[in-house]
């Protein structure tokens, strides 16, 4: 039989985290001299401590370790099926981040967009024809208020939009609930840049624009002004095969 130190140099861990095992009840030794306190373990115990490690490496925490030591086969197969699908998962999560990243560094824009669900919103508005993007900013009124168009990027010619009036014969106009992506427009950036680093966004994130760009215009208590972008999508991704 080995003593505490032999154990720990055979397997590469410390006595430290021997002792530790021993103490919850993980890896209790073969036998422990009672006139020394010395510490035995055999073939066993070995055997015991290298599953113990293998499991450590697939990111398992010990009291789960503790759970699957001596369980049955086909509870421990369950148990890192489970495991394998949220690396997978965490790995996906983490190559979209940099994803994010790359496209930032790589493409410097005015506003960070992102993805979101909105619920249905009702609105009155009125409906107007224009020559060119330049007169968006002279169409709509103080803030609060919102602007409508239907453009999919810098339009060749007129185009329609709306701007939100509290008439009572305005238009209604239902927004459905829908899928989106949201930017908010710092007040230092110019409102039609963004605009357009919103649309060549979309195009290299291959979302489709399926309802018209809502332009909100805020106010705070504090007088401090906001523009946010919001325009409908759904996406083009394929399904990986």
């Amino acid at each position: 039989m080995w003593r505490i130190g032999q154990l720990a140099r055979m397997v590469g861990v410390s006595e430290r985290t021997l002792r530790h095992y021993d103490k919850i009840g993980l890896l209790p030794p073969a036998a422990v001299d009672q006139s020394t306190g010395y510490r035995r373990y055999g073939v066993a115990e070995l055997s015991r401590l290298e599953r113990i490690r293998g499991l450590q490496r697939l990111g398992l925490p010990l009291r789960q370790i503790a759970d699957l030591l001596d369980a049955p086969e086909d509870q421990l197969r369950q148990a890192l099926a489970e495991i394998v699908t949220g690396i997978r998962r965490d790995i996906a999560v983490l190559a979209a981040a940099a994803a994010h990243a790359e496209d930032r560094l790589t493409m410097p824009m005015s506003i960070l967009p992102q993805e979101t669900t909105l619920g249905s919103r009702r609105l009155r508005v009125r409906r107007v024809r224009l020559a060119h993007p330049s007169e968006l900013a002279a169409l709509c009124p103080a803030p609060p208020a919102t602007l409508l168009t239907w453009l999919r990027g810098e339009p060749t010619g007129g185009f329609t939009a709306a701007v939100s009036t509290d008439r009572q014969d305005g238009e209604q106009l239902t927004l459905p609930a829908r899928a989106a992506v949201r930017a908010v427009v710092p007040p230092s950036a110019d409102v039609v840049r963004a605009g357009q680093d919103l649309f060549g966004w979309l195009r290299r994130h291959h979302l489709a624009i399926t309802g018209p760009t809502v332009e909100e215009h805020l106010v705070d208590a504090d007088g401090a002004h906001a523009v946010v972008l919001e325009v409908s999508v759904h996406s083009r991704r394929r399904s990986p095969s």
